[in-house]
């Protein structure tokens, strides 16, 4: 299992002047994207739309077919927008990479397991609606040694990663909050990109 704050990092390292769209866990401003990215002003936070990120993140890639775009997605809020999957692999972005956090919970609410938790594949799911390629990591080491030569093949590309899950226990209203909205980051995305 991959911690989620070392899979931020690693992607962090590899992600060049890609689009980042995080959503849930991935984005998590105590463990998650906020706290390793060095580019923020090419990073959009989309809370508060759970499932929604991968759809944002679709019409981005098709927007700026030149730039690359990842999301940091989480299980739970995948689960929540399977159609999500068929619709990016009609419209075949190639510079999508679509990173699926599985911790096996909605480690943001309490820590419930998601529907179909140790039986279902987003690999496989992935593969099946006919993405390029799909991948799944469980090692850091192997997360560490495969991402660059990902990043260099055509979207859209599907990376599960098996990361130990991390439950937010704490009440919501007592919760660090993220520096930046959705709103905003959409504005200095389109700036960092017109400039």
């Amino acid at each position: 299992m991959i911690k989620n704050l070392d899979a931020c990092r690693v992607i962090e390292e590899n992600r060049g002047d890609a689009v980042v769209v995080t959503t849930m866990g991935a984005g998590n401003p105590r463990f998650g994207w906020p706290v390793v990215s060095h580019n923020e002003e090419l990073d959009i936070p989309v809370g508060g739309a759970m499932g929604k990120a991968s759809s944002f993140a679709l019409g981005l890639a098709l927007a700026k077919p030149e730039r690359k775009v990842i999301i940091l997605d989480g299980d739970g809020s995948l689960v929540m927008n399977l159609g999500t999957l068929t619709t990016i692999s009609e419209r075949s972005p190639s510079n999508l990479y679509h990173f699926v956090f599985e911790n096996g919970c909605y480690a943001v609410t309490g820590g419930q397991p998601i529907p179909g938790e140790g039986k279902l594949s987003f690999k496989d799911m992935a593969s099946g609606a006919g993405y390029a390629a799909a991948y799944d990591f469980d090692d850091l080491e192997d997360l560490a040694s495969n991402v660059g030569r990902i990043f260099n093949e055509k979207g859209p590309i599907l990376v599960n990663l098996k990361i130990t899950p991390e439950i937010e226990n704490i009440p919501i209203h007592l919760r660090e909050r993220p520096t930046r909205n959705t709103r905003s980051a959409v504005q200095e995305v389109r700036r960092a990109l017109s400039s």
